[in-house]
């Protein structure tokens, strides 16, 4: 359920009209609905609530905008962070650094210096290496940090090979087989304190089936490690729950997946930890769009709009679907390709697709845009970085000014040695 909802022939995020927000801030524009990232959040917690033991953090990277995370926050979550960003991020919004998990596979020394001492509540380690050297300059400053071991237990997610992480060939985690033997070793290190085991394998999951298999391997690891005398009293089972992008696809309602991990972790005795992100934030988010012109074609015309790979990456990398709909829709369809303006045959969001019918000067939305969209933008081709606006009932802002190609020119400089 989201609130982006046809009101007198006009698409409205809440109350307010999507033609307000095109007419006073321009396109393209991603707009959020706080309701919708509101309930989205409050369900996903209340789905978890039948489990004992339970520690929630929101993932910054599914869509890192401070407004954005503030509302999370105040439902209770922390954050999944990423990098030494995400986590000046999560702590700007309010989030508190004890509710802060840093994640990631290449955390500098910098990195971890930096979360060290902001007093965050977990780092996951995604090496032995990495635990070495972060014992290391937690001892050398008299700190200790508190970290689960990353494990790949080597289980394909059967999801886009883009995001799947879990199976052996990908680069996240120690190998199921030899994290025993990782996690005794750092135990023992000073400025330590391994105190569990994460693991996730990938996101937009259909099936809830290779989850099921990931924890029952990762069980099995922790009643062996316990076995040998270590602690394991958090396991992390990350996120990866998918979104429905495109009609007809059905994905496991948050009660469904908390009653998969009730039925996997029975008898754990551990804190269980989750990292929620694209579950949260997908519904909702709309990227608001013109159509500069629509271009006669072989097959089936294109429609030219200002949006572009550069605001919404998901469908050049990943193929990826995003509904695109009329903002005033007239009834009619059409067959058409969706384009955007950058120089690259790359820049197109649907090929043949069934459409409402739109001319020059129409608006429309890109559907389920909320995470991995504004994030992910670039300023390519010397565009403008796209804004971001929330909307809250009647009241809206913009929460992300649109950065514009004359204020990006004037961070670089020329050097003397090209000076005429």
């Amino acid at each position: 359920m989201d609130h982006f909802e046809l009101r007198g022939g006009v698409l409205h995020a809440e109350d307010v009209p999507l033609t307000a927000i095109a007419e006073a801030v321009g396109t393209p524009v991603y707009v959020y609905s706080r309701a919708t990232l509101g309930r989205h959040a409050r369900v996903f917690r209340e789905a978890l609530s039948i489990l004992p033991k339970v520690e929630v953090a929101y993932a910054i990277k599914a869509n890192p905008n401070l407004s954005v995370i503030k509302v999370v926050a105040a439902e209770g979550f922390g954050a999944d962070v990423v990098s030494q960003g995400e986590m000046e991020r999560a702590l700007a919004a309010g989030v508190p650094a004890a509710g802060v998990v840093f994640s990631g596979v290449g955390k500098s020394a910098v990195e971890m210096i930096a979360a060290l001492e902001a007093g965050i509540g977990q780092f996951n380690l995604e090496s032995e290496e990495e635990g070495i050297e972060l014992a290391g300059l937690a001892a050398a400053r008299g700190l200790v940090a508190t970290c689960a071991l990353r494990v790949n237990p080597d289980v394909d997610a059967g999801t886009h090979g883009k995001i799947s992480t879990g199976k052996a060939e990908n680069k996240f985690g120690v190998p199921y087989d030899r994290a025993g033997g990782i996690y005794a070793r750092l135990s023992a290190l000073a400025g330590m304190n391994l105190r569990g085991l994460a693991v996730h394998i990938g996101s937009q999951l259909q099936s809830l089936d290779p989850l099921e298999a990931a924890f029952a391997k990762m069980g099995e690891l922790m009643r062996a490690i316990r076995a040998e005398g270590h602690s394991v009293t958090h396991m992390d089972l990350g996120g990866g729950v998918g979104v429905t992008y495109k009609a007809g696809d059905i994905y496991p309602y948050p009660q469904d997946y908390a009653a998969m991990v009730a039925r996997a972790t029975a008898g754990w005795d551990a804190t269980l930890m989750f990292e929620p992100g694209r579950v949260i934030t997908g519904n909702t988010g709309v990227l608001l769009t013109e159509v500069i012109r629509v271009k006669q074609g072989v097959v089936a015309p294109f429609v030219v709009v200002d949006a572009a790979m550069n605001d919404l990456a998901r469908p050049a990398m990943y193929d990826a679907w995003h509904d695109f709909v009329a903002v005033k829709p007239n009834g009619r369809t059409m067959t058409a390709n969706i384009v955007g303006p950058i120089c690259e045959s790359s820049d197109t969001f649907a090929m043949g697709r069934e459409i409402d019918e739109v001319v020059q000067g129409d608006l429309a939305v890109f559907r389920t845009a909320g995470a991995y969209g504004a994030t992910m933008a670039s300023t390519y081709n010397s565009r403008a970085l796209v804004p971001e606006v929330m909307v809250d009932g009647d009241q809206w802002a913009v929460v992300a000014d649109r950065i514009q190609p004359a204020t990006i020119l004037a961070a670089e400089r020329m050097p003397d040695f090209l000076k005429d």
